[in-house]
C-alpha cells in the first residue's frame, strides 16, 4: 500500500529538485555577473592605461627653448623671431611639423602651423631650420643633441613665402609670449622681450 512514508519521500524529492534548480540558476547568474565584471575591469584598466600614457606624454614630451633671437631690425622693431629648441629630458621623438605655435603680442594673438605641415587655416606659417641634426631627421627631434630653429615672420618682413607673415613687428621695449604645443599636448612657453634700444645692431637676444 501507498503509505505516509512514501508521500513524505515524494515531497522531499520535489523539494530537492526545486533547490537544485534554484542553485543552478544562482550559479548561472553568478557566472554571467562575473563575466560582466571581468570585461568591465579590463575595459577600465585599458582606459586608465591610455589616460595615464596620454598624461605622461603631455608632461614628459616637452620642448626646451635653448635661445631666442630677433633679426630684421629697423626703426619699427624686430621683424623675425628665431627660437632654437631641443628635446626636454626624457622626452620621446617630437615632430615640429605637427606642432602649433601661438604668438601673443601687443597687436593680438596669432596661431601658426609649420610650413608644409598640417592642413588648416592658420594666421601664418613658421619655418624650421636644422642647426644641429646629425641624422637629418628634421623636422623631428629624435636625439638629445638635435637643435632645430623655429622662425616666426612678423608683419611685412619676408622670409621667402608671403603667407608666412602674421601680426606686426614687435617694437623696442615691447614683450610677447610664444606658446609651443606638441602633438601630445605638452606646452612650452617662452617670454620674448625686445631691448629698449636696438638701433645700430643686426640681431638681438630676446
Amino acid at each position: 500500500m501507498y503509505g505516509l512514508n512514501d508521500q513524505v519521500a515524494d515531497d522531499r524529492g520535489q523539494v530537492g529538485i526545486g533547490t537544485l534548480i534554484v542553485f543552478i540558476a544562482m550559479v548561472l547568474v553568478a557566472a554571467i555577473a562575473a563575466g560582466v565584471l571581468i570585461n568591465t575591469a579590463g575595459f577600465l584598466q585599458s582606459s586608465s592605461e591610455a589616460t595615464g600614457q596620454g598624461a605622461a606624454d603631455s608632461t614628459s614630451n616637452r620642448l626646451q627653448v635653448v635661445s631666442a633671437t630677433g633679426t630684421s631690425l629697423d626703426d619699427d622693431g624686430v621683424g623675425v623671431v628665431s627660437l632654437v629648441v631641443k628635446k626636454g629630458p626624457g622626452a620621446g621623438n617630437i615632430d615640429l611639423g605637427t606642432t602649433t605655435v601661438e604668438w601673443i603680442g601687443p597687436t593680438g594673438s596669432f596661431y601658426q602651423l609649420a610650413e608644409n605641415g598640417a592642413d588648416g587655416n592658420p594666421d601664418g606659417r613658421f619655418s624650421i631650420e636644422a642647426i644641429q641634426d646629425e641624422d637629418d631627421s628634421s623636422p623631428v627631434l629624435n636625439d638629445q643633441e638635435d637643435r632645430l630653429k623655429i622662425q616666426l615672420d612678423l608683419g611685412d618682413t619676408d622670409l621667402g613665402v608671403d603667407d608666412n607673415t602674421f601680426g606686426s613687428e614687435i617694437g623696442e621695449g615691447e614683450s610677447a609670449t610664444v606658446r609651443i604645443t606638441t602633438a601630445s599636448g605638452s606646452q612650452t612657453t617662452e617670454e620674448i622681450l625686445v631691448p629698449k634700444t636696438i638701433s645700430g645692431t643686426s640681431a638681438v637676444r630676446l
